[in-house]
């Protein structure tokens, strides 16, 4: 199949998915720019608290076709954890959209939940422990069903961008911010 084609079929799979309202294929200037404002973003997480790290988007940007696209409040988040806390090279906390698992988290002593997310408690390392290291957020990269399907595709993977990134984005696509809207970016290479 000719890569138009598939970038096409593509485009059409993303906008079928549920909440998602545009799509927008990434130049390589728009690729640089992104890359540059990760890694300025990398440095700013949890009010300087802790540092970022955006595996997702690595993953999205080591792909060869690349496609942001916007969502409104029905768009179904890819099945998680979309945020880890490591610490220590330790998993310290997720979050966690299953209702069930969270239930069974808030019955466990050494589990703290807020919302949808889980500190583990016993993770964490004692106060006057030594030398403190940051958080680290990590957003992994994510697999996307709907697209993995479409002929001609091979190596999907879908990430959140930072908020600088969103920003760029919107800016490109000539959107203003708004309650409810968000972005993703999906990679993928021509089999």
């Amino acid at each position: 199949m000719e890569c138009k084609n598939v970038i096409q079929d593509v485009i059409c799979r993303i906008k079928a998915m549920k909440g998602v309202e545009d799509t927008y294929v990434l130049s390589e200037e728009d690729k640089e720019k992104i890359l540059e404002l990760e890694k300025k973003a990398e440095g700013a997480v949890l009010m300087g608290l802790g540092v970022g790290d955006n595996q997702g988007i690595k993953e999205v940007f080591k792909r060869q076709i690349i496609i942001a696209f916007t969502t409104n409040m029905d768009y179904v988040w890819p099945e998680g954890p979309n945020v880890v806390l490591m610490q220590y090279g330790e998993k310290i906390g997720e979050d966690i959209y299953d209702s069930e698992k969270l239930e069974e988290c808030k019955k466990c002593d050494d589990m703290l939940v807020m919302g949808n997310f889980v500190i583990y408690k016993n993770t964490m390392p004692k106060p006057g422990g030594g030398k403190k290291e940051p958080i680290t957020v990590v957003l992994p990269p994510q697999k996307c069903q709907d697209v993995e399907c479409v002929e001609g595709v091979t190596n999907v993977v879908i990430a959140s961008p930072s908020t600088p990134s969103d920003e760029y984005i919107r800016s490109l696509m000539g959107l203003k911010p708004a309650v409810g809207l968000g972005t993703f970016i999906i990679g993928f290479d021509l089999c």
